[in-house]
């Protein structure tokens, strides 16, 4: 059975720092892209970042230059370091991990606020 925990969430002030980190495990096939959503109240699950099994990285345009995801594939695991923050990246965070089929973590809840 796959298992994906989610771990790093918390308060932070804005222009503070998070990292989250995702481990996987249960898994027995190639993990295609590993990557991250959030969904902030009131508002549908979107994109933040993803990693293909290549290193290749994609951003949504609200994050780039601030955050930054990175995968270990001999430990299954995947992390967002979080620069910069600002009250609009308030939202629960998901990890997702595609090996054809697309696993979701529970999520974990970032709030950026003074």
């Amino acid at each position: 059975q796959v298992h994906l925990v989610e771990s790093g969430g918390g308060l932070v002030q804005p222009g503070g720092s998070l990292r989250l980190s995702c481990a996987a495990s249960g898994i027995h096939n190639s993990i295609r892209v590993m990557a991250w959503h959030r969904q902030a109240p009131g508002k549908q699950r979107e994109l933040v970042a993803y990693i293909g099994s290549g290193g290749e990285t994609n951003y949504a345009d609200s994050v780039k230059g601030r955050f930054t995801i990175s995968r270990d594939n001999a430990k299954n695991t995947v992390d967002l370091q979080m620069n910069s923050l600002k009250p609009e990246d308030t939202a629960i965070y998901y990890c997702l991990v595609n090996t054809g089929v697309a696993y979701w973590g529970k999520g974990t809840l970032v709030t950026v606020s003074s």
